[in-house]
């Protein structure tokens, strides 16, 4: 009930803000677990569902129930799902995954809705540049189990967030890989691709001074000894270079 006319202004403003809600403020886990949402439907939301299961054994009945029962509390229409079945989450090759992706960029759905990011995405570099084109497209994400919602702004911060992880990762790994080639240096390891044997390189020079051959050409006469990019750089610096004068 709301105040008498002469109440104190925040009182009779706090009213008004429940009655426009319809039954009080939503709060913010409220809003992650998919309540408060009906009363402010967003008419032609489509959304599409995606799940996957590891193994033909495994049934996505858990996935189904937890994202239809979400999109129903949030008042999301589900216009198709896309289910990969024994499919590992590390693989590139995932056809529903690939149809999903191909739907958003035909603006064919407005949400993605997703059980956990690992059903989703390969790794969390997979997971930003997913979420980067959903967030260029206007696509809406949500994963349930992570209470995650690019529509909120704690979904947003946590966007930033794993930006800044994936940056990190890859920060990481290429420190690795550093630190890995100059311990193979230090223990007289070559690294790279091996060095071409000297009478090749010969064979190739007499070739390309000798002969208006072209570097395809040149290449078979060596039977392929030599990748093309090889032979075409020897072919360049022997042609390149001044040949002494015959007397």
């Amino acid at each position: 009930m709301c105040p008498e006319k002469g109440a104190p202004e925040r009182q009779r403003r706090a009213c008004g803000l429940k009655d426009l809600g319809g039954s009080g403020p939503v709060s913010a886990k409220e809003r992650l677990a998919g309540r408060g949402h009906a009363a402010t439907k967003r008419h032609g939301t489509r959304t599409a569902l995606y799940l996957r299961v590891s193994t033909a054994d495994q049934k996505p009945d858990l996935q189904y129930d937890g994202l239809r029962g979400y999109a129903e509390r949030a008042g999301l229409d589900v216009v198709r799902d896309y289910c990969d079945v024994a499919v590992s989450g590390r693989r590139e090759g995932r056809p529903q995954l690939n149809a999903l992706m191909t739907a958003a960029r035909n603006h064919e759905i407005d949400c993605v809705l997703v059980w956990k990011f690992d059903r989703f995405a390969r790794s969390t570099r997979h997971l930003l540049t997913a979420l980067e084109e959903f967030n260029h497209l206007g696509i809406r994400f949500v994963s349930v189990q992570d209470q995650v919602d690019t529509d909120s702004p704690m979904g947003r911060a946590m966007f930033t967030i794993i930006g800044a992880m994936a940056e990190l990762e890859s920060s990481l790994i290429s420190e690795r890989v550093i630190a890995g080639m100059r311990a193979a240096e230090a223990r007289g390891k070559h690294l790279g691709r091996p060095a071409i044997p000297e009478r090749i390189v010969t064979e190739i020079e007499a070739l390309a001074t000798s002969t208006t051959l072209s570097i395809r050409q040149i290449q078979s006469k060596i039977a392929g000894r030599a990748s093309r990019g090889i032979v075409g750089e020897i072919t360049k610096r022997a042609r390149s270079t001044p040949q002494p004068a015959c007397e």
